[in-house]
């Protein structure tokens, strides 16, 4: 596919993710400095027409739709940018891959690995002839306190990882007064191990495997809980909950080093708290997005000494310092937030599509793909009680 200055993307879904995507995507010129594209929002999709006029007119598409394959025929049209429920994942990225489309998709990619293996299938079957520009959204990577660790790990700062927790923790499940919603049905392939459990996996992939994932994760012991076993389903009645609303993993890396990854909905007093500790033989790293301007590094190579020497965490003030052509509003010492991860995200993946490489892209499908077959050896061992190799 050839991309000229324009990029045209279809945003397949409403909800708050279509909302999120629609607004990074839209906003991209008052972040990078002169950018070589212009990312139009193209169509909107939405199952209730009237809601998708309205929208469009909102959030300033020149399209609205109904039906998807309408839009994966338009020849406009160069980006599928998936925001649906994760059950209608894998339809649409098939029939984006067949429609010769570069996609952009929400996570978790599918809901089982069995379906995660096809579209890799698919994509590298389409992607003979074409080159197809194909990304996950694990947004959270893109922090600059979370590129900053990554970056010190690369270069050996850490040394050999030895242990490693990440965490991902809401308190949305406690309030019972509040009915269910979809990502909290398995029936729409709901769970909090795909809602924020792959988030957290991804980091602990990106952080603590390798560039290639060489040093992936191996095997795993998994655990699941249902604190609330019935509460307002999403009409309001009472629901016997069918997904999980915390799940523990223990995990091994292929080095030997052993961790924890934990996603709760459960966790009282808490907001969208997403940390990790990463400990290696030279240093170690901590971070916690409720506090997203800095990293926390230690040096085990620095001195000891009377009153600690030079030992101790540093804060790195990490801010909003992205590397050029994206540090020139608000500027590298304004503080950071979660919308901002998106937009470096969508950043990344709409340079990729215009320089039609898929080495610029990060996450990638494959990315996809491993995080769902962990999340689903995870699975197993809560139901065998047993470690299960990824």
């Amino acid at each position: 596919m050839s991309i000229g200055k324009n990029i045209n993307i279809a945003v397949i879904g409403t909800g708050f993710m279509g909302r999120t995507h629609s607004y990074s995507s839209a906003n991209l010129p008052f972040f990078y400095e002169n950018l070589p594209f212009k990312a139009v929002l193209h169509t909107i999709c939405s199952r209730d027409k009237q809601k998708g006029e309205q929208i469009k007119n909102n959030w300033g598409f020149l399209n609205s739709e109904t039906d998807i394959d309408k839009i994966l025929k338009n020849k406009e049209i160069d980006v599928i940018d998936i925001c649906t429920p994760n059950i209608y994942h894998f339809d649409t990225v098939i029939k984006a891959l067949e429609a010769g489309k570069n996609i952009y998709c929400e996570k978790p990619l599918v809901i089982s690995s069995e379906q995660a293996d096809k579209v890799i299938e698919k994509f590298e079957e389409i992607n003979k002839t074409k080159n197809l520009i194909c990304s996950m959204v694990f947004h959270n990577r893109f922090a600059p306190a979370v590129l900053k660790a990554k970056q010190l790990i690369s270069d050996g700062k850490l040394g050999q990882i030895i242990s490693f927790r990440c965490a991902y923790l809401h308190n949305s499940n406690i309030d019972l007064n509040k009915n269910a919603g979809w990502k909290q049905t398995a029936g729409n392939g709901g769970g909090v191990l795909f809602d924020l459990g792959s988030h957290a996996i991804d980091l602990v992939r990106f952080l603590c495997c390798g560039n290639n994932g060489e040093n992936d994760i191996i095997s795993v012991s998994g655990k699941s809980q249902i604190f609330f076993p019935v509460r307002k389903g999403m009409d309001g009645q009472d629901w016997h909950t069918d997904a999980d609303e915390a799940f523990y993993i223990t995990a091994q890396l292929k080095s030997g080093a052993t961790g924890s990854i934990e996603a709760s909905k459960l966790a009282t007093g808490t907001n969208s708290d997403l940390s990790f500790e990463i400990y290696g033989e030279k240093g170690a790293v901590k971070y916690n997005i409720m506090q997203p301007n800095y990293l926390e590094f230690y040096d085990n190579t620095k001195p000891d000494g009377d009153y600690g020497g030079e030992k101790g965490f540093t804060k790195i003030e990490c801010v909003q310092r992205y590397p050029k052509p994206g540090n020139v509003f608000p500027g590298p010492k304004a503080p950071v937030g979660w919308v901002r991860f998106h937009m470096h995200s969508m950043y990344i993946y709409l340079n990729g599509v215009y320089q039609n490489s898929l080495s610029e892209i990060s996450p990638s499908f494959y990315d996809g793909a491993a995080v769902q077959k962990i999340i689903e050896k995870a699975r197993l061992s809560d139901k065998t009680g047993k470690w299960e190799t990824v």
